[in-house]
Parts: structure tokens; C-alpha cells; sequence
């Protein structure tokens, strides 16, 4: 009877520590960052700290964008240029976007927030509100 009790105690004890939650280190880590990304920025702050940052000096204060999105080259762009375009490697151009982080309202942001990096610097910043 007595080791029945006991036995009840330890399943019940068991239990309730694997119903508790227990964050793993990349989960404090994205937690840490979407916080530092909660900043809401004005316009001109915003242009003022990043035009020109690289990529890792623009991650480590807003954290990792909403999405990612590569640049290429237009089907028929030698033939709208009317000549041979270079061989070469050329730029390596990213875009990264971030959701609700500039202010252009006193109550009201941007939905979206585009950061163009050319070669690992932030060469161009736009704001829009459409998809």
C-alpha cells in the first residue's frame, strides 16, 4: 500500500516536469533577437543606421529578416541592352526583409522593410505597405 503511494507520487512528480517547458539555447537565442528586432525605428534613424552596414553588422542589431530573397538576371536582358553582357562573376546582390519596423505615422509602420546588400553592404533601403 505504502509503495502503491509512493509510486503515485513519482508518476504524478514526473509528470509535471516534462509539462514544463524547458528552452533549448537556440530558442533563448531566437528569442533574444526577435526582441532586439521589437524596436520600432522613425524614418530617417533607420536609413542613418544601416545604409552601408554589412550584412553580419545589420543582423547582430535587428536579428534574422522575415525572409530572404536573391537577385538574377531578367530573361533577355543582352538582347533590352543591345550588346553582350560581362563573363564575369559580377555582384552578389540579397535582399532581406523585416516586417513592422519603421514608423512613418504616429501610430502606424510599414509592413514591409526591404534592405538590398550588393557585395555584404547595404547599398538600398525601401519601405512599403504593399505585398
Amino acid at each position: 500500500m505504502h509503495f502503491n503511494k509512493i509510486l503515485a507520487v513519482v508518476c504524478a512528480a514526473s509528470f509535471i516536469l516534462m509539462a514544463v517547458p524547458i528552452a533549448s539555447a537556440a530558442e533563448e537565442k531566437a528569442v533574444k533577437s526577435s526582441a532586439r528586432a521589437a524596436k520600432i525605428y522613425e524614418e530617417e534613424e533607420f536609413l542613418k543606421l544601416f545604409s552601408h552596414k554589412t550584412r553580419k553588422q545589420i543582423s547582430d542589431v535587428l536579428g534574422k529578416p522575415v525572409r530572404i530573397g536573391q537577385a538574377s538576371k531578367p530573361a533577355g536582358a543582352e538582347s533590352t541592352l543591345g550588346r553582350p553582357l560581362d563573363k564575369g562573376k559580377g555582384a552578389n546582390v540579397e535582399m532581406w526583409y523585416y516586417e513592422n519596423m519603421v514608423r512613418y505615422a504616429p501610430k502606424r509602420t510599414y509592413k514591409t522593410v526591404e534592405l538590398t546588400f550588393v557585395n555584404d553592404r547595404c547599398l538600398n533601403i525601401t519601405y512599403f505597405n504593399t505585398k
